[in-house]
């Protein structure tokens, strides 16, 4: 059987972001393994109009053509890792307008994330969760969160290293759960579906 192809997707956009550190990270932790097959989708590389269709694509063909080649792309994937930076405890609103520009590419897949935030992302990481289960994906229960004294260690604009693996003792069991959470959904929903 085919290795599951899991798109990590970037879901902040700011020219300071902090999630370029973590998308490098779970990129070469997945890759290490050589049981999954990882691609980053930034969402900087997609300039998504705010959602104006007419209803989801579930109920009507999407119009705009940056929405439909979206949903082509992530359709391309049995899974999804995000990289979930937490905003006034919630996703960016990139991430969230990204989600809502897609429904029938996101069903019956799982997704893991990587949060961060001072409070490691907690709330953020429920929305998406709370989000996915209405796109019909499968949230995995185990995720990565950044936060505290960890997130302040590496976080560069706080005079952090900008290095994980200074807290790799931190969450490299909580990557290795997710991404065994991850491979296991993804091959079952691919086989399902």
């Amino acid at each position: 059987m085919a290795n599951p192809k899991i798109a990590i997707i970037v879901s902040s956009t700011r020219p300071t972001r902090f999630a370029d550190i973590p998308t490098a990270w779970i990129k070469a932790q997945a890759e290490a393994r050589g049981d999954i097959d990882v691609e980053v989708v930034d969402l900087r590389d997609h300039k998504l109009p705010f959602f104006a269709e007419v209803a989801s694509n579930a109920w009507a063909p999407s119009q705009d053509p940056a929405a439909v080649a979206w949903q082509k792309k992530i359709g391309e994937f049995d899974g999804y890792i995000f990289v979930v930076a937490e905003y006034n405890r919630s996703v960016t609103g990139e991430l969230k307008n990204a989600l809502d520009q897609a429904y029938v590419e996101w069903a019956k897949k799982p997704f893991g994330a990587v949060a961060y935030g001072s409070m490691g992302g907690a709330n953020a990481l429920g929305h998406l969760q709370n989000i996915g289960v209405e796109l019909q994906m499968v949230p995995t229960r185990n995720n990565i969160r950044i936060g505290g004294g960890d997130f302040f260690k590496v976080h560069p604009g706080f005079g952090g290293s900008g290095n994980l693996g200074d807290i790799e003792g931190s969450i490299a069991p909580s990557a290795k759960a997710m991404l065994d959470d991850v491979i296991w959904w993804a091959n079952a929903t691919k086989a399902a579906r």
